[in-house]
């Protein structure tokens, strides 16, 4: 009987990861498609400024992400973790008024930073001025967006991912409209300047950020009395003052700022050094080394950051999950979580990532055309290879905060910082535009393998079954690959009878076909193997049923 609650414990645990992961992974795809699609329009309505327009764009956005996850300082995940924490002791009304005190942190730090970002924005310019008014348009974003990704992170502690997933996708829908439609009529009506239709495009972030808050502001309306009700049957045995709350929010925060910024941080060090060291290595002019910044540092990492993002939504998932299981000292439900964490993550990101690879060229085409044609799509697919351990890092430093390791995780990650900086010269010296891409891999190398290392001292994570398991999501993901690399080359004769496959129109054409031909022979050869059953449960039995796969 001991037995079947525990079998049946382990088996709603599982359910929770894969519905919250199912909701955050949906939110974070999307988003991230929109992120992405918006680039088509976008660049046709600047033309022949776009790769300027775009290194301009990344430049201020950089600077910005950073300035933002400092304003919001890791509280939403902090909070996340506590609420969490709370919860599994039934201890509801500490949550909730874990959440008020959070809301007036994350209110002081949103002001704060957007008077940074707006008053230092000459400061960050790297010698050009025309970022200083797309700084100062984004500092606006930071007021809101810090409240709203705390309140993200009040619904994730209760394991409630679609307030998160929905408003992150009106975020990124209305900033992507005001974004398209403010271009056009700058650059299209007006004739106006392209450095002004850059600057509302960045400020387009305020508006989605609005629309977010407004979403998650209903739903927290709408679940008022569900959490008065858990309020009013909690234990209330644990009284914690004020003070003792901010403490743990700002304890629990600060190495999840730095952790947060993992990504960012790196992009940083390639934004305030790639130009220089190509000064020192090539004789080439500004507006060139703006384009090949643009390719890598822009183009790329907008198209990669679609499978970071499921790596991304997915360690926010595990956080909550561990959390509970780090509370109740239960070291094999944390060890059995870790090795889901690591199977779900390669199920999804390495096919992801290998898939973008085999598909670079026309993906390429299809989102930037046909400029620059043959090194953007290198770029791109060596990009997307490198994604798996952007990604990696995502998960990874999301489950040591959730077992409550954040100092030895950001120690390791200290130690990736200095691989990255070691190694940028050399790199971008000799690979050039690869270079950066070549140094943030070594970097994210260091971090990931230490952290894994740790955690299999700790709770012995690499079991016979797991590694089983991803070796078999490896070789799955290589027989993708090959299958959507033929579709590729088939795909350009096939379109190729009846039209330019090169255009954006033919290229669109053989990524869907190539994507779909390699998505389908992925998820038969996942399901026929029984390695669905791992990562989605017992609905792999019904799909299996309904296709007919035995």
């Amino acid at each position: 009987m001991h037995e079947q609650d525990k079998n049946m414990k382990d088996n709603l645990a599982q359910d929770k990861m894969i519905e919250g992961s199912a909701w955050m992974t949906a939110g974070s795809i999307l988003s991230r498609i929109l992120g992405a699609v918006y680039i088509i329009p976008w660049s046709m309505m600047l033309g022949t400024l776009y790769l300027q327009a775009n290194a301009l764009y990344v430049q201020g956005y950089n600077v910005y992400s950073l300035i933002l996850i400092i304003s919001i300082a890791g509280i939403p995940s902090a909070i996340a973790k506590q609420v969490a924490h709370y919860n599994a002791l039934n201890e509801y009304g500490v949550s909730v008024r874990l959440y008020k005190r959070g809301l007036l942190l994350s209110l002081i730090t949103g002001i704060v930073c957007a008077l940074i970002l707006y008053i230092g924005a000459p400061a960050f310019d790297n010698g050009n001025p025309d970022l200083i008014p797309v700084m100062r348009s984004l500092s606006w974003a930071v007021l809101i967006i810090p409240t709203m990704s705390l309140t993200r992170g009040y619904f994730q502690g209760f394991q409630d991912m679609a307030p998160s997933a929905i408003s992150q996708f009106a975020e990124q829908l209305f900033r992507v409209i005001y974004m398209l439609v403010a271009v056009f009529f700058i650059i299209k009506m007006l004739h106006g300047n392209w450095v002004t239709a850059v600057s509302q495009s960045t400020f387009a972030a305020f508006i989605g950020s609005v629309a977010g808050l407004l979403v998650l502001g209903w739903y927290y309306l709408k679940r008022r009395r569900y959490y008065r009700s858990l309020v009013k049957n909690s234990n209330n045995e644990i009284h914690v003052n004020a003070n003792k709350l901010y403490v743990e929010i700002i304890q629990q925060a600060v190495p999840f700022v730095i952790l947060g910024a993992g990504i960012s941080i790196f992009q940083l060090i390639d934004q305030f050094t790639f130009f220089k060291i190509m000064h020192v290595a090539t004789n080439a002019s500004d507006q060139v080394l703006n384009q090949l910044y643009a390719i890598f540092a822009g183009n790329a990492n907008k198209l990669i950051m679609i499978t970071i993002s499921l790596a991304s939504a997915m360690a926010i998932t595990v956080v909550p999950l561990l959390s509970e299981a780090y509370t109740k000292g239960d070291k094999k439900e944390i060890s059995h979580q870790i090795s889901s964490g690591f199977v779900l993550f390669s199920f999804v990101m390495i096919p992801a990532a290998l898939g973008m690879t085999a598909v670079a060229g026309p993906l390429n085409r299809l989102f930037y055309g046909t400029g620059n044609g043959a090194l953007s799509a290198n770029v791109l697919a060596f990009s997307s290879i490198i994604s798996i351990f952007f990604g990696l890092f995502t998960v990874v430093t999301a489950m040591m905060q959730g077992i409550s390791q954040n100092k030895v995780a950001v120690r390791y990650f200290i130690y990736g910082i200095i691989a990255k900086v070691v190694s940028q010269f050399p790199m971008v010296f000799f690979f050039k535009e690869f270079g950066p891409l070549i140094s943030s891999a070594i970097g994210f190398m260091v971090v990931n393998g230490l952290i894994i290392n740790s955690l299999d001292r700790q709770f012995k994570i690499r079991s016979d079954k797991m590694l089983n398991q991803i070796n078999w999501i490896v070789l799955f993901s290589l027989v993708t690959y090959l299958v959507a690399l033929a579709s590729v080359y088939a795909g350009n004769m096939i379109v190729g009878l009846l039209m330019n496959p090169f255009t954006r129109v033919g290229s669109f054409i053989v990524v869907s076909i190539s994507t779909l031909l390699g998505g389908v022979v992925y998820v038969y050869l996942a399901l026929k193997s029984r390695i669905a059953d791992t990562v989605i449960g017992g609905k792999a039995t019904s799909i299996r049923n309904k296709l007919n796969i035995k």
